[in-house]
Order: C-alpha cells, then structure tokens, then sequence
C-alpha cells in the first residue's frame, strides 16, 4: 500500500508555472474590496486583472481568487506585482504543508483549512496569502463562505477592520480558517459519541475499528497541518515583521491560543480513542483468557479419564479386571467419580 505519492514540479522551462491539485470550480473567480475608514467599494466579480492597481496609498485593497486552477492568469497579474515566481508556484501547488516566508516587499503565508464531510470524514483545502503595505490577496481553491463574515464587517464598517492596517484583516482571515479546525472537532465529537455509546465489551463489527482508526489518522493530519502554523505565530511573538504592527500582535498572540486550543482537542481526543482501542483488545485478551481456560479445564478433567482408559486398553494377559464379568462396570463407575471429583475440585477453587 502507498503512503507518500510524489509529484514532481520540474519543468522544462523555469518560468513556467504548474498547477498541483484538484480542480474544484469551474472558472477563478476575483473579488476586490477598496476600503479607508470613510468609504469601502466592492467589486464581485472583476474580470479584467490587469486594471487592478494598487497605487492609492491611501486606500486598504483585500484581492480575493475563488479557484487558482487557472496558472497563467494568477501568474501574469503575481509578476506583475513583483511577487517572487517561488511564492507563485507555491500558491499553485496545493499539497505542499502550510509555510511562512518574508519576502523583501510582501510576506507569503500559506494554510489549510478542514471542513468535515460525511464520505471521508474531512476535506482539506490549500489557502494562500500575499501581504503587503496596502494590498493583502487571499487563494481560495473554491468558494468556501469562510470570509462572509468579514466581508459584513468591511462593508458596514463594523469592528475597527476598516481602521486598521491590513495586518489586521490578516489576522481575521487566519482566525476565520483556524475556526473551521472548531468545527471539524464539533463533528468529531458527534463521531466519538456514538463510539463512547458502543459497548467494547461485546464483539464490536470491523466498522467500529475503522472509524476509530481512521478518527486517529485525521487527528494526526490536523496536527501536522497545524505545527507550521504555531511555528509561524511564535516567531511572530519573538521577531518584528515589517508588514505587521506591535500593536496588533497581541492579537496574533491570541490565534496561538487558538492554535494550543486545538492542540489539546486532538490531543484529548488522541488519547481517547487510543483508551477505545486498549479497552477493546483487552476485552478481547480477556475473552480468549477465558476460552483458554475453559479448555484448560476440559482437558485438565479428561486427563485421568484417559490414563484409567489407556491402561485397561493395554490387554495385558494378567490383568485380572479384563476376567471380571463387572470389570467394565466398575471402571466406568471409577471414571465418572474421578470426573466429578475434578469438577467439584474445581468449583471450590473458583475455577469454574
């Protein structure tokens, strides 16, 4: 069975981008959101990138891509802003682990979000984000609604979003990501309740096992999926970062709470389906303990039998039971004593 499936990004010309994933929408779509403290435009749906300019210093611009299946047009407009052609294939390639890396103009920050299914239990999807002086340009690989409430707070300029910097909106849009991890362990819960509900004691269907395994192999992957993310916010906590302002790192400090929140949630649910695990192989231990023994007892019991046995089967001419006319009798009589002898035997030593 394969655990680890490579796929190569070489290319035969370097300025050529790739894209690395799964097509989930049909076309990319782009939303652009202008904001200052006074007023805010929003543009659903642009269809021409190479009018997007980010050249009023004045104003905050929030780029949103719902699909980035499409290499060239993400391509072209990223060049166009200066952004480092690694950053770009990094944003195309959606099985990479999530990354931090400052570039000299713009940060790049790349995450997963969860969302709990009922076929595999989680889907995982690549977000990808370039931060810069005025300008913040979030990946989605389809449109997920995890930003809505956002968006509701830039457009009836609720909260201080539209105050701020955009290393704030930043913050919020890591936070909203970081929420559906929550969410996903709401389900995992409904999941680990009906396994706490099934009785280990009896003989539990293959179907329980699995879902407990596969309930663990989850877990990991959400763990791993969220180390680069704490490794991120710490080194936030200890280095200054030029896109992001003291004063708004005590809110990234609040993301690694949240971060260690989810931390103890999987490591609390870790331990309680490993917990399920013992508990069912030690019943199961426990059942062929008393197989063995009940066994153990029968053969214990037959042991004498078959000695009285074996030595009046041997046929010997001066054995003077073989003349008996009640010879028979008397040895039957002799064996079924001796085998309820064993059997009350037994009984008082708490054996049976």
């Amino acid at each position: 069975m394969k655990i680890f499936k490579h796929i190569s990004r070489r290319k035969k010309d370097p300025l050529e981008y790739r894209f690395i994933g799964e097509q989930l929408i049909e076309k990319t779509q782009v939303q652009l959101f202008t904001f200052d403290k006074e007023s805010c435009e929003e543009n659903s749906s642009v269809l021409n990138l190479s009018e997007v300019k980010f050249d009023n210093p004045d104003k905050k611009y929030w780029l949103n891509f719902h699909g980035i299946h499409e290499t060239e047009k993400i391509g072209d407009f990223c060049s166009s802003l200066g952004i480092h052609r690694l950053a770009i294939q990094d944003i195309l390639d959606t099985n990479q682990r999530p990354k931090f890396q400052a570039y000299e103009n713009f940060y790049f920050f790349s995450i997963k979000a969860i969302l709990p299914t009922d076929d595999t239990i989680i889907a995982v999807h690549q977000l990808s984000f370039i931060l810069s002086n005025n300008f913040l340009i979030s990946f989605q690989e389809r449109n997920d609604q995890f930003f809505d409430h956002v968006r509701d707070r830039i457009r009836e300029d609720i909260g201080i979003v539209r105050e701020r910097n955009l290393d704030y909106l930043f913050y919020l849009l890591i936070e909203a990501v970081l929420d559906t991890y929550l969410k996903t362990f709401e389900s995992f819960e409904n999941r680990l309740e009906v396994i706490h509900n099934y009785n280990m004691s009896d003989d539990p269907s293959p179907s329980v096992i699995n879902s407990i395994e596969e309930l663990k192999s989850k877990i990991y992957q959400i763990n791993k999926m969220l180390l680069p993310v704490k490794e991120f916010l710490s080194k936030l906590e200890r280095e200054s970062y030029l896109f992001v302002e003291k004063k708004h790192q005590k809110y990234y400090h609040e993301l690694k709470d949240l971060c260690l929140q989810i931390s103890d949630y999987n490591d609390s649910m870790e331990k309680t389906l490993e917990s399920k695990i013992n508990l069912f192989f030690s019943f199961q231990g426990q059942k062929m303990n008393q197989v063995m023994k009940t066994l153990t007892i029968v053969s214990t019991i037959f042991i004498p039998l078959t000695f009285i046995a074996g030595v009046y089967g041997m046929n010997f001419k001066n054995m003077p039971e073989l003349e008996s006319n009640s010879g028979y009798f008397i040895t039957l009589f002799v064996m079924v004593i001796v085998a309820f002898a064993m059997v009350f035997l037994f009984k008082k030593k708490k054996l049976l």
